[in-house]
């Protein structure tokens, strides 16, 4: 259809869309679909559990840290955040490879593994150890100060004051009014579990979405690319969409008003 014109091609590859034919890999010569689908699996795992890890380490982190604001845990908090957020993604995939997989020999270097549970663990933890690393800074610090800011409102003291433990005013007060921030930046990071980190994947030679869609894009596979992109985006789209549904269940003061 390329001799038609440019509103009628659009409109044809919108309706095989809608049907879910996305059409055929120049690169792979099979349907897109079937091309990107365990691509996204991998993606999926790689991502999912680096953004596990590093909420599950950013958040106590960032909790303690703000207790006792610019003490000296607080001041190595920052030190280890500022020094993740500096170092440059290559590089540090670069260091642990070099460290655990040439001079050690602990884990592969590359590749998604073809054996069993444990051959594709081992092809995992370099991988999700970069991208965790490279992450904790960011939601520590977000954390953080979210945190200084909420324990400094007139219900914490008020709290302290009736007689509430330290750690009742923490995590059940402070933590549940500090979450509204937090979960946008949450919700912001959604997207890239399904759409891939590029640097991270091209560095371990992880088949995932990411890598899949650079390689489309250098091969000039414009179905494989605009579909792996349109997937990135509505991904986005939805993350959004649970961060704001998420604010009525952390803050009793937003409601979800079907009149509205």
């Amino acid at each position: 259809g390329l001799d038609q014109p440019l509103h009628e091609r659009y409109f044809a590859w919108l309706t095989q869309a809608l049907q879910g034919d996305f059409g055929f890999s120049r690169m792979f010569a099979r349907p897109v679909l079937d091309v990107l689908l365990p691509r996204l699996g991998n993606t999926v795992v790689l991502m999912g559990l680096a953004f596990t890890l590093s909420v599950a380490i950013a958040l106590p982190l960032g909790i303690e840290a703000a207790r006792k604001p610019y003490g000296a845990f607080d001041n190595s908090v920052n030190l280890f955040c500022f020094a993740g957020i500096s170092v440059p993604t290559f590089w540090l995939a670069l260091l642990l490879i070099i460290l655990f997989a040439v001079i050690l020999g602990w884990f592969p270097a590359s590749g998604a593994g073809e054996g069993g549970f444990g051959d594709r663990l081992r092809h995992l933890i370099l991988p999700v150890l970069t991208l965790t690393v490279a992450n904790i800074g960011h939601y520590t610090r977000y954390v953080r100060a979210a945190m200084i800011e909420t324990m400094r409102q007139d219900f914490v003291r008020t709290a302290r004051a009736k007689g509430v433990s330290e750690e009742g005013v923490v995590w059940r007060h402070a933590l549940r009014n500090s979450l509204s921030p937090i979960l946008t930046i949450l919700a912001l990071s959604f997207g890239s579990l399904f759409s891939g980190a590029l640097i991270t994947e091209i560095m371990f030679a992880w088949p995932g979405m990411g890598k899949t869609m650079f390689d489309a894009i250098q091969a000039n596979d414009y179905n494989l690319a605009l579909v792996g992109l349109l997937f990135a985006t509505l991904t986005t789209l939805l993350g959004s969409l649970l961060a704001d549904l998420a604010y009525a269940w952390a803050d009793p003061r937003v409601r979800l008003d079907a009149r509205a």
